[in-house]
Parts: structure tokens; C-alpha cells; sequence
């Protein structure tokens, strides 16, 4: 019986993580990005701004919020332009194959691309190596995590870690090391 619980309680948890993409609920929009936020601020003004609720369009089944129509038209125009990287999932757990929620308020454009981050010590630990760490969350996006259900795929790899993970403790070890704090 203890089995069958077990077994259970994990169906669950998986069924609440089949969703491809970092979203959230919100009022009639079930699958909202960005907790609502503009996409095309973090390009335009540099700085998440919170979308309308009125003003939004749909792009790979989920919801994006704009502060202006203007946003909106160039969001529509060219969506991949605009929409975040690895789904609004946390670059730097990408870096590790894990799928982690990333924060609307942590980001980083870089060559025209918009990366989210789970907080400030996710953002600087993935600045660390910036090259490196696009290769490699690129690499895992493509080949291991697009596509799959992110909370199995976090499972997977928090269990069979990739060969270069490393812990917070080591990260911010080596952050530390680089301010010549050690």
C-alpha cells in the first residue's frame, strides 16, 4: 500500500509539471509568460514592464501581455525575436540540462537574445563563464530538454548529473575567488 502511495503522490507532481514552458496563471490566461510582463520592454526599455491584460497574443500555446498595442504589432511581426530563450526557463540550469523556473525580473539580452534567470546569484554565476554557458545551454536545450516535460527533465538530471555541474557552494566558491575574496 505504502508502494501505491508513493507511486501515486509521484504521478502527481509529474502531471503538474508537463508544461513546456516557464508559465503562471493569471485571471482568463492559464499559461501566462513572463508573469505578464512585456516582452518587448526588455529590448526596448531595458527593464521588465508589466503587459495589460487587455493587450496580449497567443505564440506556441501561450500567453504573452504587452503595455502597448505598438508592442504587441512587433511581437506578433516577429514573436522569435522577442520571446525568451529556453521558454523563460533559467539560463543557467540550462547549463546543467535542468529546467528551473526563471524570474521575470533576472534577465540578460545578449546578441539579441532574452535570457531569464531564477535570481541575481543565477545571473552572475552564468556572466562567470557568459561564452561557455551559451554553448552549453544552447546544446542541452536542442538535444535533451526542448520538448520534454521540464519537471521529469530536472528530475533526470538533479539525479544523473551532466560532468561539469556544479553546486551553489561551488559556484559561489569560485564567484568569490574571482572577486579576490577567497
Amino acid at each position: 500500500m505504502a508502494n501505491r502511495l508513493i507511486l501515486l503522490a509521484v504521478l502527481l507532481l509529474t502531471l503538474g509539471g508537463c508544461a513546456t514552458h516557464n508559465t503562471v496563471s493569471d485571471g482568463a490566461d492559464s499559461r501566462l509568460m513572463l508573469k505578464g510582463h512585456d516582452p518587448v520592454a526588455y529590448f526596448t526599455l531595458n527593464k521588465p514592464v508589466p503587459g495589460k491584460p487587455d493587450i496580449k497574443a497567443e505564440h506556441e500555446g501561450v500567453t504573452y501581455r504587452f503595455m502597448s498595442e505598438e508592442n504587441r504589432a512587433l511581437f506578433v511581426k516577429s514573436p522569435d525575436k522577442y520571446k525568451p530563450q529556453y521558454n523563460g526557463f533559467c539560463s543557467n540550469g540550462l547549463v546543467y540540462a535542468i529546467p528551473l523556473g526563471g524570474n521575470h525580473d533576472t534577465f540578460k539580452v545578449v546578441d539579441g537574445r532574452l535570457f531569464m534567470f531564477g535570481g541575481a546569484n543565477s545571473k552572475k554565476y552564468w556572466e562567470m563563464d557568459q561564452q561557455r554557458n551559451l554553448v552549453l545551454g544552447d546544446n542541452y536545450w536542442k538535444t535533451e530538454v526542448q520538448g520534454s516535460i521540464p519537471r521529469l527533465q530536472s528530475w533526470k538530471r538533479l539525479l544523473f548529473k551532466v560532468p561539469h555541474y556544479k553546486t551553489n557552494r561551488e559556484l559561489a566558491a569560485a564567484w568569490e575567488a574571482r572577486q579576490g575574496k577567497q
